[in-house]
């Protein structure tokens, strides 16, 4: 256990054990929605806290609402939150994501989420308090589709991070449950590697029409990290 920061003087955090660690998915999706004009956001399943700290850093204007349904992990968001003095703008939520309801959350313009990549029994990390964040345990991307219409207000948008191979399926879910997609960019390790992430945005009632963005490559033929990744992480 210790404390880090994000990027240099940006925010920082404690890392345990008891949520995932901060990763470049993380990373990558923090970096990727606009917040042009966002008050109103929410990370559903936030982990550790890291989407809400990075929006916060990017945008004064943003309050982010942290739904976690562990224990643990929710704690530690907390904790986090605190050590950056964000209390007044990052509220964290000890809930179940699916029993959300307008009524005590309002409409959202946005939020953000990176989903259990795999089906139950596959994927399986080696401790059993981190199984819920890897796997559809508690949460499926049905549910997380249906929960995610219902708190958005008109337009809003949902952001989203998800492996290549399940992106079919992703597209199919959002889009049944009225969250049209609008903006893909897909992630790649290298220049002559396949792309294996993909980041999304839907909108809530949006019309059909997808804008699909160049390719984010993470590292140069050398090894180095590529230009766009160096932006992202602010080491320029």
């Amino acid at each position: 256990m210790g404390v880090t920061a994000l990027w240099p003087g940006g925010p920082v955090m404690e890392i345990s054990g008891q949520a995932e660690p901060v990763t470049t998915d993380s990373m990558l999706l923090g970096d990727f929605p606009s917040l042009n004009g966002v008050t109103r956001a929410a990370d559903l399943g936030c982990g550790s806290g890291v989407l809400g700290l990075i929006l916060a850093a990017r945008s004064r204007l943003v309050r982010v609402d942290l739904v976690e349904i562990s224990p643990a992990a929710a704690a530690l968001a907390g904790r986090n939150v605190a050590l950056n003095g964000l209390e007044g703008r990052l509220r964290v939520l000890e809930r179940d994501l699916r029993s959300l309801r307008e009524a005590e959350v309002g409409k959202y313009q946005l939020i953000v989420t990176n989903p259990p990549y795999f089906p139950v029994g596959s994927g399986t990390p080696p401790e059993e308090s981190r199984r819920a964040a890897r796997e559809e345990r508690l949460c499926t991307l049905p549910e997380l589709a249906e929960t995610a219409w219902r708190l958005l207000g008109d337009g809003g948008r949902l952001c989203a991070v998800y492996p290549v191979e399940r992106l079919a399926q992703a597209f199919r879910v959002f889009s049944g449950a009225g969250l049209e997609p609008k903006r893909l960019r897909l992630v790649q390790a290298r220049p002559d590697s396949p792309p294996s992430l993909a980041l999304m945005e839907c909108r809530r009632g949006g019309k059909p029409g997808l804008r699909a963005e160049p390719v984010l490559i993470l590292k140069n033929p050398d090894g180095t990290d590529t230009a766009q990744v160096r932006g992202i992480y602010h080491l320029d």
